[in-house]
């Protein structure tokens, strides 16, 4: 299948610059985009003055997953859902466990492409085995903003679910366009260290505008991987618990064990005793607080 190009949402042509920059309002980084080039994301692409989503339709994993594995267990539990994933990011984790389809977006060739309306058509067909719908994860999918909202309301349109496993990273406006067809996200909340996420490239106060935004429109379960010496201290869980029990006790909190990955090989596993210890932390602000990866 050969799709045509997909002029991407939420930019700027700054028609006065020589250099026709764009500036990409997608997320927060509002990257200036010039020609030839890429954001940060790797994927929207200034492309003659016209940013381009690069990757509309390009999928790199589909795959039938349990609801839990996002994790999501207050969602339709016991169910499945279809899962699809793309590539690039607009984070750059050294720690990132799908790094070769979130950062290496120059060498990626292994994907194959697919219309919404193929995705539409087998989230139904895979009802018969169990699924509810379609989970837009494996890389940060806001990234891919374009192909997710068109998938995400022929999904919504067949009375089926959206579900969105995202680093929290988009700008508001672009987050209510898509909000109204999503019925459940897993945000990772990376740390509650501002500087945590200056490391990773981002910045915490837009993920906490993310999930307080969320939590007023879907279902919404957070997750924090858990790393030795960088996020794993029981001041900052607290920190964590308290916020989003602000928001609501009813959060559910996925604490998961880290194990070493991409550029952070030489960080050993979070012991299981720190995991127990800092989900007694957070279960003294909210209800249901889960281990993960132990």
């Amino acid at each position: 299948m050969i799709l045509k190009e997909k002029e991407a949402r939420f930019y700027e042509n700054l028609k006065e610059n020589k250099e026709n920059k764009l500036i990409c309002r997608l997320c927060p980084h509002n990257c200036a985009v010039f020609s030839g080039k890429t954001g940060i994301c790797g994927v929207r692409r200034n492309s003659g003055g016209l940013l381009i989503s690069e990757s509309y339709g390009k999928i790199t994993a589909l795959s039938l997953d349990p609801i839990e594995k996002k994790p999501l267990y207050h969602f339709y539990p016991g169910s499945k859902i279809l899962s699809l994933g793309s590539y690039g990011c607009n984070f750059h984790c050294g720690f990132c466990q799908n790094h070769h389809i979130s950062m290496d977006y120059e060498k990626q060739t292994n994907y194959k492409i697919v219309s919404p309306e193929d995705i539409a058509r087998a989230s139904l067909e895979y009802s018969a085995r169990g699924n509810i719908g379609m989970a837009y994860t494996y890389n940060e999918p806001l990234i891919n903003f374009e192909f997710i909202y068109d998938c995400a309301e022929l999904i919504f349109k067949q009375n089926q679910k959206n579900v969105l496993v995202s680093n929290g990273y988009i700008n508001r406006e672009p987050f209510e366009t898509l909000l109204p067809f999503i019925h459940a996200m897993n945000i990772d909340v990376k740390s509650f260290n501002p500087l945590f996420y200056k490391e990773i490239g981002g910045n915490l106060n837009s993920v906490m505008s993310t999930v307080e935004t969320a939590e007023k429109s879907c279902h919404i379960e957070v997750t924090t991987l858990v790393i030795p010496d960088k996020n794993d201290s029981v001041e900052e869980m607290r920190e964590l618990s308290k916020w989003l029990a602000g928001i609501s006790k009813n959060i559910p909190l996925h604490i998961s064990r880290f194990f070493p990955s991409n550029k952070w090989l030489h960080i050993p596993p979070t012991p299981i005793a720190t995991i127990l210890r800092l989900v007694d932390v957070a279960r003294e602000s909210l209800e249901f607080v889960y281990p993960g990866n132990c």
